[in-house]
């Protein structure tokens, strides 16, 4: 449910970028109506998530004074790696929204990052006064790391050079262990796609032609690092106990982690006049593109994917 919240918020600063794309204010002269109605908009998402997270999510569970919580070494970090994405998506969405309204480019990516991370630290504060959760200083670093790439990019480069993208394959839990997945990620849908740390791969996309622009390589070209881990059924263990007391130990499951090496494509590199399309790729970009991957994981083994998601 949490992330199901987040990623409506991301689409629904998607659906002002067809008109971002659409027209672009003269940047030496910001429209007024539109920078107020940006504004207005990000502070009623805002203000809007955090009732909604505090009612469908928070009011389950008993609160407390503000306290911290160490999760590193929950889930091989893949939480940590969806805080980037999340951050860095958010800040992307959120920038462009922010040209539309035809303030600077270099305001617009300030104002972009620090929407992305004010979105993101709704859930940290939440966290913070929850008896079940605690404020993770792991997590909001994650999540200054996702924005801050973007911010640094634009004022440094302009451009993106770097991106942060997603991809999800559902892992075939055997029998015995699918009402264990039913309990930790979902039972389906987007619930599992969204929690399912054994399913999700994150990337880190590097385009080859801004770092040779003379090579002749495609501009919508990237090279993709990607990571994901294998086998937890559990945040810190493959161990755990339902609520009558029994113990369940499949602590002879190992947990591993993945690291891939594949290609990817840039969509906003892909020329189109159709302020639509425009939109709509801006939207996808957060998506890997299926394609073939090198895999090499902890447990020493190399593994040619010819189809990887």
């Amino acid at each position: 449910m949490l992330r199901t919240i987040i990623i409506s918020l991301l689409f629904l600063l998607c659906g002002h970028l067809s008109r971002a794309s659409d027209k672009v204010a003269d940047t030496s002269s910001p429209d007024k109506t539109r920078v107020w109605i940006v504004a207005a908009g990000h502070a009623a998402i805002w203000t809007g998530t955090f009732i909604a997270l505090n009612q469908a999510w928070y009011s389950d569970y008993p609160k407390q004074e503000f306290h911290f919580f160490n999760d590193w070494a929950e889930w091989q970090q893949m939480d940590k790696a969806g805080h980037v994405w999340t951050s860095y998506q958010l800040s992307r969405l959120s920038g462009d929204v922010w040209k539309w309204s035809g303030v600077s480019e270099k305001k617009a990516i300030w104002l972009g990052g620090i929407s992305g991370l004010a979105f993101q630290s709704i859930i940290e504060i939440q966290d913070g006064f929850s008896e079940k959760w605690g404020f993770s200083l792991y997590d909001m670093a994650a999540n200054v790391v996702g924005s801050g790439l973007y911010v640094s990019q634009g004022l440094i480069w302009k451009q993106q050079r770097f991106q942060v993208k997603f991809s999800y394959y559902p892992y075939a839990y055997p029998p015995e262990l699918e009402p264990r997945a039913d309990e930790l990620f979902g039972a389906q849908g987007i619930e599992r796609v969204l929690k399912d740390y054994n399913s999700q791969t994150y990337w880190l996309n590097m385009n080859l032609r801004d770092f040779f622009p003379d090579s002749g390589i495609p501009k919508w070209l990237n090279l993709s690092l990607g990571y994901s881990a294998r086998l937890m059924l559990g945040g810190r263990e493959n161990i755990w106990e339902d609520e009558s007391g029994q113990v369940y130990d499949y602590s002879s499951i190992p947990r591993y982690r993945r690291f891939f090496l594949s290609a990817d494509i840039d969509l906003t590199r892909i020329r189109t006049k159709s302020p639509f399309l425009r939109s709509v790729f801006s939207a996808l970009n957060m998506i890997k593109i299926p394609a073939p991957a090198l895999e090499y994981n902890t447990q020493g083994q190399w593994k040619f994917h010819g189809f990887y998601f």
